[in-house]
């Protein structure tokens, strides 16, 4: 029986192909034609994603407020339809003040809640790394051109990690972080922001039709907080001894597995592009 072939990362590549085509189809549908329904994608996606991350954590010991994660998520994202920002920062500082008392009666009113502060402290971490990082891409739609921006966001990010594989593959040899990811390279790292810079620069002008430099200037800062991204997911796999968060998408892993790019670049894309354009 033959078996599939697989990436120097162990991938299966066909199937990750395979999905990466039909991730990347349906959002240029959506984008195109119903760039409102972005807010219901970002939704599902985050809901999806935290339930990984919390599933992920639990199964390593960490109790973590699951429910108001859930639920508080999702406030974050809806609550900057009609309010903005501002009404995102109010729903996710609800959501603390919920954790909190969730967690300080998780185990009744008789018995002291046990690591209170380890895991309200990592409750909260996942509630700022996932749905308040997932709030600015959702916001960014309802800006002038929103869908291009988005498209913008999504390309760089795309850019980014096929510069950095391609030039991994052929000229990586210095690894950037082995304690952390060992398949990073610093080869790799030059490949992702030529070609990220790249990319940013054509979405400036084909697609934005602002100024060559805002790529410049969106470019190299996209591609270091998404490599950061990556390395910050992998760490946090690294510590509850896990290679994926999930398993939905073949060749991919978990839906976390394929945001933690996308998350802090969808922060600094809404940032500069609300600057600059």
């Amino acid at each position: 029986m033959t078996t599939a072939p697989t990436s120097r990362a162990g991938r299966n590549l066909p199937a990750a192909i395979g999905v990466g085509v039909g991730l990347g189809a349906m959002l240029i549908l959506v984008l195109a034609y119903v760039p409102d329904v972005w807010y219901v994608v970002v939704s599902v996606a985050i809901a999806v994603a935290t339930w990984e991350v919390g599933k992920r954590m639990r199964d390593g010991g960490f109790d973590i407020a699951l429910i108001p994660l859930l639920l508080g998520g999702q406030a974050i994202i809806w609550s900057s339809w009609p309010w903005g920002v501002e009404g995102a920062f109010v729903a996710f500082a609800v959501t603390v003040l919920v954790m909190m008392v969730w967690k300080l009666f998780a185990q009744g009113l008789a018995e002291a809640p046990t690591h209170y502060v380890r895991d309200l402290s990592l409750s909260i971490l996942v509630l700022a790394w996932l749905p308040m990082l997932a709030m600015f891409a959702a916001d960014m739609v309802r800006q002038s051109d929103g869908n291009f921006r988005v498209f913008t966001m999504v390309i760089v990010v795309v850019c980014s990690d096929v510069g950095g594989y391609a030039a991994g593959v052929l000229f990586g040899k210095h690894p950037m972080a082995p304690a952390i990811s060992p398949k990073k390279s610093w080869e790799g790292l030059v490949g992702s922001l030529v070609v990220g810079t790249v990319g940013a620069v054509c979405c400036s002008l084909f697609l934005l039709g602002t100024a060559w430099w805002v790529g410049v200037a969106l470019g190299p800062l996209m591609v270091i907080v998404a490599t950061v991204g990556d390395l910050v997911e992998s760490q946090v796999k690294r510590d509850l001894g896990i290679k994926d968060m999930g398993s939905l998408l073949p060749g991919h892993g978990g839906i976390m597995d394929r945001l933690d790019s996308l998350l802090p670049s969808s922060l600094v894309s809404w940032g500069i592009l609300t600057l600059l354009v």
